[in-house]
């Protein structure tokens, strides 16, 4: 399956049907009288967050959208039928924008969230609607009321509780693949990733989503390589894993570069919780490893875990300092829920 995290899609929600103009016209009844139906109201445009879905490629081969218009009214009081609701599943993670791409019409973080984009037009009153007892025979029947349209944008920002950040070829790939059974592909060679992956990493009774983006270069936040399309999926993590490959020639510098690019990128990614990790200690000889650690933490201004994603040497004891810091995020966010009692989540149906 491809990956699209970004689409652009067409709704338009059901037209209302139109009321009816009928008079009863039946043996042996002294008085008809008016008996036209309402018509039925157009079906919305609901969009809900689903299960098992991680990316927007239904959107690429299909981007309009129609509910369907409700039904006339009829005779004999007989109102017509409601068109039916149309809706669109995406996954956990969307955003919905409108056209402008800037104002937020709903983000989806759970499960079963909905919200209605398009509201079906009203039906129209038929002719027994305005019966009265100065007008006994009304000839008036209204016409449905037509439904929304609009076009919307939806971006995808994957749900993962820790980010994979680094420069190409620090071997994010790599430690993502020993420590879950996802296959992103591997080479070597700059810029292998070319779109997010996902994993879930298993520390004993303990699991977590960890998520590995394409590398960045410097400049990226002016549209060097990649740019920083992707930092997107990792605006919601909960800590940040920073791969710096160890066999490159000044590793502090590599780092340095990462930071300053988050930086640029803004949206918290900067002050998010960070791990710091020196990869390909296995093909560092013992001489200048202690060096680079030193020099690397002295730059990050934190300790710096030593790693081989290959071997796996120390991937296991990063496993549960990654867990720690998705723990204690949990119980903080869990504990800012309890002070603001009643909030209603973001996204959900007015």
């Amino acid at each position: 399956m491809k990956f699209l995290d970004e689409a652009k899609i067409y709704l338009r929600s059901g037209n209302g049907g139109p009321g009816a103009c009928s008079f009863r016209r039946e043996k042996y009844v002294e008085f008809g009288g008016p008996d036209g139906g309402n018509g039925g109201r157009g079906g919305d445009v609901i969009a809900e967050a689903v299960d098992g879905l991680n990316t927007l490629i239904d959107f690429r081969y299909s981007q309009h959208f129609k509910a369907e218009s409700g039904q006339n009214g009829a005779g004999r009081d007989r109102s017509g039928a409601a068109g039916k609701p149309l809706l669109i599943r995406v996954p956990v993670g969307t955003q919905i924008f409108e056209d402008d791409k800037e104002t937020l019409i709903a983000d989806f973080t759970e499960v079963g969230q909905r919200v209605v984009l398009a509201r079906g037009g009203d039906g129209g009153f038929g002719n027994a609607n305005y019966k009265s007892s100065t007008n006994r025979a009304p000839r008036r029947a209204d016409p449905g009321w037509p439904g929304e349209e609009r076009w919307v944008w939806l971006r995808l920002k994957l749900i993962a509780d820790a980010g994979l950040v680094g420069l190409p070829n620090a071997g994010k790939s790599t430690f993502l693949s020993a420590v879950s059974r996802a296959k992103p592909k591997i080479a070597n060679y700059p810029f292998t990733t070319l779109h997010p992956n996902l994993g879930v990493v298993r520390a004993d009774d303990s699991e977590f989503v960890l998520a590995d983006i394409p590398g960045l270069i410097e400049g990226a936040s002016a549209g060097a390589g990649l740019g920083t399309r992707f930092l997107g999926h990792v605006e919601r993590c909960r800590v940040l894993l920073h791969l710096v490959d160890g066999t490159a020639e000044d590793p502090a510098a590599a780092y340095a570069t990462v930071r300053e690019e988050l930086q640029a990128y803004g949206h918290g990614l900067a002050e998010k919780p960070e791990i710091v990790a020196l990869n390909k200690i296995d093909a560092i000889p013992a001489s200048a490893l202690a060096e680079r650690q030193s020099a690397l933490a002295a730059a990050a201004g934190s300790d710096v875990a030593l790693i081989s994603a290959v071997s796996g040497r120390g991937v296991r004891d990063l496993h549960f300092r990654l867990l720690q810091v998705i723990r204690e995020a949990q119980a903080a966010e869990e504990s800012a829920q309890e002070d603001v009692p009643g909030e209603a989540p973001a996204g959900s149906e007015a």
